[in-house]
């Protein structure tokens, strides 16, 4: 068994977790921390400013230091909404430069069995946002899982009462795949291509 100091213990702690960070990985990344303490410094640094500064938009709930955030309060095509469940599909998505429009974030997708419900998801503000008007399509950007697909089909039923253009990205980007690993061309051709619900 491993003896370490409480600091270091409590180091291992908080760096196991992070998404994919397992016991080995916390010791590597704790080890090469200690080794190199001004990367420990910039390191703390950043991470008490990000959390300082950056915070969700009241708007498009993606990530942002101003509120609303540049895309929201820019001069991009308001009529288009790009629905997305996490920050990081709108970053991909923006990557591609394929998009010129606004963008939603749900914030998470449906999933019954882990107890996701519409009510957890921004839902309620994206039909609100429909209801202030000149909205006339919403891309439907959730990823090819069994969640996102069922999140695409909800709402796709709970949008077409609103009589605009819902589509759904290309089948470009493959199935059970996030959208945040996927490379920009990729992304590119999937939201050129695509198509009506």
């Amino acid at each position: 068994m491993l003896h370490t100091s409480r600091s270091l213990t409590k180091l291992l702690g908080e760096l196991k977790k992070l998404p994919g960070v397992g016991e080995k990985t916390a010791l590597r990344l704790a080890f090469h921390l200690l080794k190199s303490p001004a990367n420990v410094s910039a390191l703390a640094e950043s991470l008490t400013e990000v959390n300082a500064r950056v915070r969700f938009c009241s708007t498009c709930f993606g990530i942002t230091e101003d509120d609303p955030c540049p895309i929201c309060a820019g001069e991009r095509d308001g009529s288009i909404i790009c629905v997305v469940e996490e920050p990081q599909d709108m970053l991909a998505i923006e990557r591609s430069q394929a998009f010129r429009g606004h963008y939603h974030v749900l914030q998470g997708a449906l999933s019954p069995l882990s107890g996701v419900t519409p009510a957890q998801l921004k839902i309620g503000e994206l039909v609100r946002r429909l209801e202030q008007g000149g909205v006339r399509e919403v891309v439907l950007a959730t990823n090819f899982s069994v969640e996102g697909e069922a999140t695409a089909l909800y709402l796709t039923r709970l949008l077409k009462p609103f009589g605009l253009r819902v589509t759904r990205l290309a089948h470009g980007i493959p199935t059970g795949h996030d959208l945040e690993y996927v490379d920009a061309a990729t992304m590119q051709r999937a939201v050129e291509g695509r198509s009506e619900l």
